[in-house]
């Protein structure tokens, strides 16, 4: 038996060593990127990705070193020959500083993007810097230009991304699409709270998305769940500035979404816009249903809790009186249990749902929100609210 083990354990020390000994490292300096923060460093990274993609060793690097690379719109595409593919970044990304360094920016939506790289996990702790100040409130840009996101992941499942720094988007700074089983954690993401449309993270169309232990400051949603999406849970994160953790907008021209299995727990907000927001467009078909908030610490947020089914972006207060007959998303059992905090405005929790499509199995349970007057507006919605202050009357 003692002879067995000793074989056993031999094998097993064998093979991690040749493991060890065949995973290879890809440095994107040793392929020409200077990392002066000046030099385009694109096509290096391209040539680097692609030795990188189509190794067979296991578990191949990217190495992205502490220096500050310059790179323009680039996409890094997949399936790669591994079935799991690392990037190391230690030090700095910065998007062109000038509008001639984004080469291709018509076509481009996304400054980095990654598409259908299964298994892919990014680990910090460097910088991602979108030098988004090129671009906010620059009208002739937009015409130029799509406004672009920062960091898109696209059909990447397994997708890992952590310990990483993101600041200054001149969009979302971080987008999921299409995407199963992620997890994303331990990120700061930074943007002035003028910034337009600087989400700190997107999620549409994916499943299985595990957002924690994260500061999120922005001049937009911290985290936006959109259409398509089903168990998705956010922990541990911190908010604010910004407007706040939102499922929506949902049902935009018309369109059927789905949003279902939404865990959002032991959060705290500060300074936001709003709170915990469920916001539909009228018109709009699908659902959005089996949505928990749980352990939520507000503190001077200007709408705590809000349910809007009469959203829309074209208005100057996002608000769009639909008619009672209109169709509408329909939102179903949301629950919000031990939410507590301050209030900056006086109508502190919000129930504006549609006259045809009414809101139900709304449930609140230990919601304590205190403020100057602070009172609760309910509008076709029915549900159980207890242990509520302010007290919620949806008769």
């Amino acid at each position: 038996m003692d002879l067995l083990k000793f074989v056993m354990l031999s094998l097993c020390c064998f093979s991690l060593c040749t493991t060890m000994a065949n995973a290879r490292i890809f440095d994107v300096t040793s392929y020409g990127a200077i990392g002066d923060g000046d030099t385009d460093d694109s096509e290096a990274f391209l040539r680097t990705w692609e030795d990188l993609c189509g190794d067979d060793s296991p578990d191949p690097t990217m190495i992205i070193p502490t220096k500050t690379f310059l790179i323009g719109p680039v996409s890094f595409r997949g399936p790669c020959n591994y079935h799991v593919v690392n990037v190391q970044l230690l030090g700095n990304i910065t998007a062109p500083k000038t509008f001639d360094g984004w080469k291709g920016c018509v076509e481009k939506r996304n400054w980095i993007d990654f598409v259908s790289v299964h298994r892919l996990s990014i680990h910090g702790p460097g910088q991602i810097d979108g030098q988004g100040s090129l671009w906010w409130g620059n009208e002739v840009a937009a015409k130029i230009c799509y406004v672009p996101s920062a960091l898109h992941f696209h059909k990447c499942d397994g997708l890992r991304l952590s310990g990483t720094t993101h600041i200054n988007s001149p969009n979302h700074h971080i987008g999921i699409n299409g995407c199963n089983n992620v997890n994303v954690g331990n990120l700061q993401i930074y943007a002035p709270d003028h910034s337009p449309n600087t989400d700190g993270i997107d999620i549409s169309s994916s499943s299985i998305v595990n957002i924690h232990d994260s500061i999120i400051q922005t001049g937009d949603d911290c985290v936006a769940i959109n259409g398509g999406t089903i168990n998705i849970n956010i922990t541990r994160v911190i908010c604010g500035p910004g407007h706040g953790i939102s499922i929506g907008s949902l049902g935009k021209n018309g369109d059927y979404h789905t949003v279902e299995q939404v865990r959002v727990e032991n959060c705290n907000l500060t300074g936001t816009t709003n709170g915990l927001r469920i916001k539909t467009v009228p018109n709009g078909r699908g659902y959005a249903k089996g949505i928990l908030f749980q352990d939520i610490n507000l503190v001077d947020v200007k709408n705590p809790i809000i349910i809007d089914q009469h959203y829309c972006s074209q208005s100057l207060d996002a608000f769009c009186p639909a008619p009672p007959s209109m169709q509408a998303v329909k939102v179903s059992d949301v629950t919000y249990i031990n939410v507590h905090g301050t209030s900056s405005n006086k109508q502190a929790i919000t129930f504006n749902c549609s006259g045809r499509f009414k809101c139900t199995k709304i449930t609140t349970n230990e919601v304590r929100i205190s403020g100057e007057n602070v009172f609760a507006y309910c509008n076709n919605a029915k549900g159980k609210f207890l242990a509520t202050n302010p007290m919620v009357n949806c008769e």
